[in-house]
Parts: C-alpha cells; sequence; structure tokens
C-alpha cells in the first residue's frame, strides 16, 4: 500500500483499546499516532478509563486521534498494586459492557476494525458480536509471549513443579521456540504460587488470542526474529512486528517554549558522560538496597540524570553535593538521544528496552521488583536480552551468589566500568549498542522491515472489513 495513500474507502475509522497501565497505553498511543500519521483520512477512538484520561488527556496528539472514556469501574491506577489479581478480574469482567455500549455511539463512521490489547480478554468477542475485525497488540517482548504460549512444554520436559535446588534451577531450558537458552532459575515461576494465579488468569487472554484477526508486536523483527517466526506455526493468523512503537518521531518536533532544567543541564555536560537513571524511588527495591544504590552511584563520581518516581525530596536530600541532578519526571527518548548521555541504569521493562536501543545507549540491567516475583522474572528476561543475546549492556548483580543485597562497593565499581568508554570492553559494547541502534532505526524507516509490516497490516484487515 502506498504510504501516500488512504486506506481504502470502507477503511477509515479504528478503535483503539489499550489494557489500563501505562506501559500498555504508551505503545498502543505510539501505534496510533504511526497510523494516522501515515493515513490521512484514518480516524482513531482512543478508549481509555475516566481516571486515565485525566493523566493522559493533556499530552499532545495528532487531531485525528479522538479520546473517548469508560467510566472509572476498576480500581485505580494508584492502588492497583496492592491486589494484581482483583484488578485483572476487574479489567475482565467490568468493561465489557461499557465498551459495546460505547461502540453504539460509534456511527460516523461505525468502526471499521478494533485494535485492542492482548490482555483485554473480552476484545475478540465483541468484535465477533458486531461482526468488526479485532487485531490484537501485545506489549512485552515476543520472547515473553512464545514462552507463555508454550508452557506446555515445560511441563513435559518435568521443569512445571519441582523442589528447588542449585542443580535443578541450573538446568537449561532450550525447547522453546523463539526463546533463546535460558536457564531455569531465569525463567518466570508461573506453575508456582501466587505467581501460577497470576497466569492462569492472563492465560485465558492467550486462548482468546486465535480469534483476532492478526497479531501486532511493538518489537522490531531484527530483535526477536525467532521469537516472532515462532508463532507462524503455533497461531494461524498474521503476525507483524512493528516496533520500536515508541514516540521517535516527536524528536524532530521542535519545541518553542522554554528548555526545561534538565536538558540545559545536560547541554552543559561532556559528551557521553552521564547516566541516566530510571529506576524508580525508595519504593521500587528494599530501602536497604535503595541506601546501597545511592551510595554507589555517589562514590563512582559518574555524573548522572536520576528520575525519581516519588520520594523525590528524600533522593535529593541524600544525593546533595554529588555529580548529578533529581527529578520526578523528563522526556525519557529525549534525554537518551542526548549527546550527553552516555549509559542508561534501567529496570528493563520493554519499552525503556526499546528507547535504550534506539536511543544506542548502552545499558546497565537492575530488573529488581521485589514486590512482584512474576513481573521481576519477566524483566529478567529482557536483561538476558540486552546482556547476553543482544550484547549492549551489563547487568548489576552481586558477585556473591546466594546475597540478596548489593553493595554500594560492587555497584561504584560496576557504575565506572560500564561509563568508561575508552577501555575496550567499553568501545566495543558501544560499538554493539551503535548497530543495533542503526537496525532499529532502519526498520521504522521508509520501507524499513516494520513500517513494510504495517502497511501489510493494514492492507490484510481492509481485505476483512
Amino acid at each position: 500500500m502506498d504510504p501516500n495513500e488512504s486506506p481504502p474507502i470502507q477503511f477509515r475509522h479504528v478503535v483503539a483499546m489499550p489494557y489500563p497501565g501505562r506501559g500498555h497505553i504508551n505503545p498502543m498511543m505510539n501505534l496510533c499516532k504511526r497510523l494516522v500519521r501515515r493515513y490521512p483520512n484514518l480516524h482513531v477512538t482512543f478508549v481509555v478509563t475516566e481516571e486515565w484520561l485525566g493523566f493522559i488527556g493533556s499530552n499532545p496528539k495528532p487531531d485525528r486521534i479522538h479520546f473517548a472514556t469508560l467510566p472509572n469501574l476498576i480500581p485505580s491506577e494508584l492502588v492497583r498494586a496492592k491486589d494484581f489479581i482483583g484488578f485483572i478480574d476487574a479489567v475482565y469482567t467490568r468493561l465489557e459492557e461499557p465498551f459495546e455500549k460505547l461502540l453504539d455511539g460509534l456511527n460516523s463512521p461505525p468502526p471499521s476494525a478494533i485494535i485492542a490489547d492482548t490482555y483485554v480478554i473480552w476484545a475478540v468477542r465483541v468484535g465477533r458480536r458486531r461482526n468488526i475485525p479485532v487485531v490484537s497488540l501485545w506489549t512485552m517482548s515476543a520472547t515473553i509471549l512464545s514462552f507463555f504460549l508454550h508452557s506446555d512444554l515445560l511441563i513435559s520436559h518435568g521443569h512445571a513443579l519441582f523442589e528447588p535446588s542449585e542443580s535443578k534451577e541450573e538446568e537449561v531450558v532450550d525447547y522453546v521456540p523463539g526463546l533463546p537458552p535460558t536457564k531455569l532459575r531465569d525463567l518466570p515461576p508461573i506453575f508456582d504460587g501466587y505467581s501460577h494465579r497470576v497466569f492462569k488468569t492472563a492465560k485465558l487472554c492467550f486462548d482468546e488470542l486465535p480469534g483476532a484477526k492478526c497479531l501486532l508486536f511493538t518489537t522490531a523483527y531484527e530483535l526477536e526474529p525467532k521469537a516472532v517466526d515462532a508463532f507462524s506455526s503455533k497461531l494461524d493468523i498474521p503476525v507483524y512486528a512493528t516496533g520500536p512503537l515508541i514516540p521517535f518521531e516527536e524528536l524532530s518536533v521542535q519545541n518553542d517554549n522554554k528548555e526545561p532544567d534538565y536538558i540545559r543541564w545536560l547541554d552543559e555536560q561532556p559528551e557521553s558522560s552521564v547516566l541516566y537513571i530510571s529506576q524508580g524511588s525508595f519504593l521500587s527495591v528494599s530501602e536497604a538496597q535503595m541506601e546501597e544504590i545511592v551510595k554507589g552511584v555517589r562514590e563512582s563520581g559518574v555524573r548522572f540524570l536520576w528520575v525519581a518516581r516519588g520520594g523525590e525530596s528524600k533522593l535529593k536530600e541524600t544525593l546533595e553535593g554529588s555529580s548529578g541532578v533529581v527529578v520526578s519526571w523528563c522526556d525519557q527518548l529525549r534525554v537518551l538521544c542526548h549527546a550527553a548521555v552516555g549509559g542508561f541504569w534501567t529496570h528493563c521493562g520493554f519499552n525503556s528496552t526499546l528507547e535504550g536501543i534506539y536511543s544506542g545507549v548502552p545499558m546497565l540491567a537492575f530488573p529488581l521488583f521485589w514486590d512482584q516475583i512474576l513481573n521481576a522474572k519477566m524483566i529478567f528476561l529482557n536483561a538476558k536480552m540486552i546482556v547476553e543475546e543482544w550484547r549492549v549492556g551489563m547487568r548489576i548483580e552481586s558477585k556473591k551468589q546466594m546475597e540478596l543485597l548489593i553493595v554500594s562497593d560492587e555497584i561504584k565499581e560496576l557504575v565506572k566500568r560500564f561509563m568508561d568508554g575508552e577501555s575496550e570492553e567499553g568501545k566495543e559494547m558501544r560499538r554493539r549498542t551503535c548497530d543495533l541502534s542503526g537496525i532499529c532505526r532502519r526498520a521504522v524507516a521508509e520501507t524499513g522491515s516494520s513500517d513494510a509490516n504495517i502497511d501489510a497490516f493494514l492492507k490484510d484487515i481492509t481485505k476483512i472489513v
């Protein structure tokens, strides 16, 4: 399909239904922005709860993306972590009816397709009742979805339920399509306790996938080719890698307003000298671990820009007199693309991982979230890809195998080593990072793999409409 042409006359209106969480809403919005910028007569109705409209309603977006809201029938985003399974259940059971009522009012023109997050379990059946094709968008890595969909292989290989032991946990899982050989201890514990309850709840969504008309990934094909290819044999629907679905197009938008203080500070720093830290706050890890992190970063002497989402004042006080600044929020992709930034300390969420790769910034992987083991293990797989598969980063871990706390001396030495761009190790890591960044940028450029996949996706869906 020629990107300068509009979609066929019958394909004019897409309804986007993201799962109500920032890590899901952001890539869905980025996909919709790409669609309307590429096809000038396409309109999108972007559906969020009233609470989420309050969070994101003022964010810039193209004129042809319009918000529509569902009532706040699910727990608030501010408290959902207290009962994760209860939150998922509320999304599953309380939003389907108001979404259908919302569709009743969208008749100018009527919806041509629904793009729904894979975790919006009822989207496929709503589309089936309304004779509207539904597209499923998976916002995590293709690798983790392949692991989830092939979880039965863990059972057949005796890796589902077992007594924890050092020898067993060191066994390598090398039979899951799209998943590189991985030690059992590094895989999400999807058959264990609370994590199994979460997985059983999530698995209901995976069972709905074959009913979608196609599956979209937020990754670039070149980043996870084996995982993306694995779905061709697993699912009898088209699969498209359309990413990285990050706001790269907005980097070129001129901002006439005054530059934020953190950008002006970065402008004054030497090239590749700043470590950008997005580890969260004293709430993200144990307080004891956070104290070790703060001490290690301070004593490393490395310049840093630290985003503290909560606990900003405490962190500022603790780091007073050090070689960096602490902020409560920043435009992450813009910061990562700044010439002064030479490293990215990240918790390894997939959206952040894609932004780090696109920016060409090596990553210091610290996937520690002590309150949700399943989430932690999922981002451990992202960290494994960063460090072992793509080889564009280092992992923060204790040299003592059984030690849970990573002490400040270890952090200090690793930060100094990681930010040393003159060492052979540093030069090689930065070369690979630059290469991978080029691959991602070419994927989203005109005629790139993601660009072509978006065209192919729209061509296929218009055949159905």
